[in-house]
């Protein structure tokens, strides 16, 4: 009788066990989820991201002209750098995406050390990177410049090399910049990187103006304004990100600890979207090398288009940067759901945005295309370009460079990749010369195969954040 009583309370403690286990399960179920971004953190997450977005246009449109006062030779020698440069920054700028998928994610699932050591390995990985750039790039610097661009002429050689001697100097602490400015885009504070920006362009600004206009330093001048504002960016972000009352921080900075699995997720979405920019770079260089046999008037018209197009395309940008962020955390905490709603509002604040936007240009673009003080041929085809473009970027740019972002920040990035690289080969440089070329359209049929490239893109990515195979890509 005892021992079917003893077997009885176990039985009753095991059955309680259970249903304390259950009831809990239970409980967990009916809670509310929890809800990772509102309207108002979104809010909060977008604005500085547009104005830095706009900074970032204005100072650079500033900085331009400041060293167009140099001369024709010095002038030509830092557009040509500049070339190379974009391609190297895009390395880092993609290791930095790489790094904000990663913490994002982290920080979604409520993964504290991790996230911290995902920072540890993005500044740890980017800097011996750069590194490793930094020293190539001074190695072969006079070659490479030959390479690319074929015989310059002495004098610009001569600024070409300095130029890019200096600001290769630069690569480390740009890369220790990006680094911490995606760290910060994660952690959902977009207002840090706006104060650094706006301090590492005062800084540029302020430089080029003493470097050049006081102490007649000229081509050396504008790259040493360039790399002091670079370092002072870096050291602003290596001081804030050892706080440890964020969600990211890292302690004692200056020692390694190499976590190879962290590691291998920063460069599994780094290096795709690296080789993807990277080659969206070369296919851009090859497409101007076509705009430039079109003729003086068509070189203009071209480059007017380009820098209005950026205009255009600010808070598109500015929604992209965000859909890292977002859909990182949001996937990170299993939020699948939240993902696919944030990503449909973030694009639908692009959409009306960028309409309302190019609506305001349409009706401004005379008075913006004569501030170009152009010929009336090159005039003539940059009113055509630019009223075609600002008829419908708002609708297909958002879909074929905004939300292949929310796929990155699930971790999708060697689709993004394909895609992109496929459709920029065949359809944006393939097609420009077609209809440039073969059908005779000149300018026009250069920007129209951008907007082929464009649909493309767009349907591509359409049908894949319809599905749920981005959904299902793991990064941790």
């Amino acid at each position: 009788m005892r021992a079917c009583k003893l077997l009885c309370n176990e039985n009753v403690e095991t059955y309680g066990v259970r249903r304390r286990d259950i009831t809990q399960a239970t409980a967990q179920a009916e809670a509310p989820e929890r809800v990772l971004f509102t309207n108002k953190s979104l809010t909060a997450l977008m604005l500085p991201l547009i104005l830095e977005q706009v900074l970032t246009l204005t100072i650079g449109m500033a900085d331009t002209v400041m060293v167009a006062g140099l001369g024709e030779s010095a002038i030509s020698a830092v557009s040509l750098v500049d070339q190379l440069n974009i391609l190297l920054l895009q390395v880092f700028g993609s290791l930095a995406t790489g790094g904000a998928v990663v913490a994002a994610q982290y920080i979604g699932r409520q993964d504290r050390a991790g996230g911290c050591d995902a920072a540890r390995q993005l500044y740890q990985t980017t800097f011996v990177i750069s590194m490793v750039v930094m020293a190539a790039i001074l190695s072969v610097r006079r070659p490479a410049l030959s390479m690319l661009y074929g015989q310059l002429e002495p004098g610009l050689m001569s600024y070409a090399v300095i130029y890019l001697t200096i600001t290769s100097i630069s690569l480390p602490f740009f890369a220790l910049y990006s680094a911490g400015a995606a760290l910060f885009r994660a952690m959902g504070n977009s207002k840090v990187s706006l104060y650094i920006s706006i301090l590492m362009n005062v800084i540029n600004i302020g430089g080029n103006a003493l470097t050049i206009f006081v102490f007649h330093m000229g081509v050396a001048g504008a790259a040493v304004a360039t790399t002091l504002s670079r370092i002072a960016g870096a050291a602003v972000f290596l001081y804030l990100i050892t706080k440890p009352h964020q969600e990211l921080f890292i302690e004692h900075i200056l020692r390694v600890r190499v976590n190879m699995a962290n590691v291998r997720r920063i460069l599994r979405i780094g290096v795709p979207n690296g080789v993807e920019n990277g080659v969206f770079q070369v296919g851009k260089l090859v497409v101007m090398r076509l705009v430039s046999s079109l003729g003086t008037a068509a070189i203009a018209a071209n480059a007017v288009g380009n820098s209005l197009a950026g205009v255009a395309c600010m808070p598109g940008s500015a929604a992209g940067l965000a859909m890292i962020t977002v859909v990182g955390q949001c996937t990170g905490a299993g939020a699948y759901d939240q993902a696919r709603r944030n990503t449909m509002k973030l694009m639908g604040f692009a959409i009306a945005a960028m309409a309302l936007l190019g609506g305001a240009m349409m009706t401004l673009r005379g008075g913006m295309i004569n501030m170009f003080n152009l010929s009336d041929r090159s005039l003539g085809l940059a009113w055509e370009v630019i009223t075609i473009y600002l008829a419908h970027t708002w609708l297909t740019w958002p879909f074929s460079f905004a939300l292949p972002n929310a796929l990155r920040g699930a971790g999708d990035a060697r689709f993004t990749m394909i895609v992109s690289i496929g459709s920029m080969m065949v359809f944006r440089v393939g097609f420009s010369y077609l209809l440039a070329l073969a059908f005779g359209m000149g300018l026009n049929g250069v920007w129209i195969a951008m907007y082929i490239d464009w649909i493309v893109r767009s349907i591509f990515f359409i049908w894949r954040i319809k599905g749920v195979a981005w959904l299902k890509q793991r990064v941790l």
